[in-house]
């Protein structure tokens, strides 16, 4: 009987982890240039903040959008940095081209 316990303690903890491990997934990165902050992933969408050159933001999860040339380069993915904030991914040092947190 406390094999059995002793399996379902680990199973929890494990759970625990993982939840730990999601909930800790985001990650900041640098923002290479002054950028405006927009209501959604495209620059037809209200600007609603700017970010400065060096600030330092979180990047919840990334969607397809509008096709921006920024500092880092040209491409499609958009930044979610809070609700109703997006920015151009061209904007952020991510270390990558592509998706480095989910998408949206």
């Amino acid at each position: 009987m406390s094999e059995n316990l002793a399996e379902t303690g680990t199973e929890e903890e494990r759970g625990t982890e993982e939840l730990s491990a999601t909930a800790t997934a985001a990650a900041t990165y640098t923002v290479v240039a002054n950028v405006n902050v927009r209501s959604g992933p495209s620059t037809s969408y209200a600007i609603v903040g700017r970010l400065s050159a060096g600030t330092r933001v979180t990047i919840y999860c990334q969607t397809p959008g509008q096709t921006v040339t920024g500092p880092m380069g040209t491409s499609n993915i958009w930044d979610r940095i809070g609700s109703g904030r997006y920015i151009s991914d061209t904007y952020v040092r991510t270390g990558s081209d592509g998706y480095v947190a989910p998408r949206c």
